[in-house]
């Protein structure tokens, strides 16, 4: 499994109505994180799981699912995160 499908496995967790990873690695080679095999994403999803969360609590929901995979596989993650009434 690469990394986005990797992604995608534990990102259902939050039932995501709209999923969204972009794989930016190659606009970033050379940089430190990517020479170390840590991948850049932009990531955007819409969820009712983010109903009433602040921005920050949504990340961290983000976060909490990606687990170990922050700490290798991805090394830096812009995150968009709405539920289906914001759009």
């Amino acid at each position: 499994m690469n990394v986005i499908e990797l992604m995608r496995d534990r990102l259902a967790l939050l039932q995501a109505e709209h999923l969204d990873i972009e794989d930016e690695s190659a606009q970033h080679a050379g940089h430190a994180g990517a020479r170390s095999g840590g991948g850049h994403y932009r990531l955007h999803i819409v969820s009712a799981a983010f109903n009433g969360k602040t921005t920050l609590a949504r990340h961290r929901m983000v976060y909490d699912a990606l687990g170990e995979l922050m700490h290798h596989q991805i090394h830096a993650l812009s995150i968009t995160a709405h539920t289906p009434q914001e759009l």
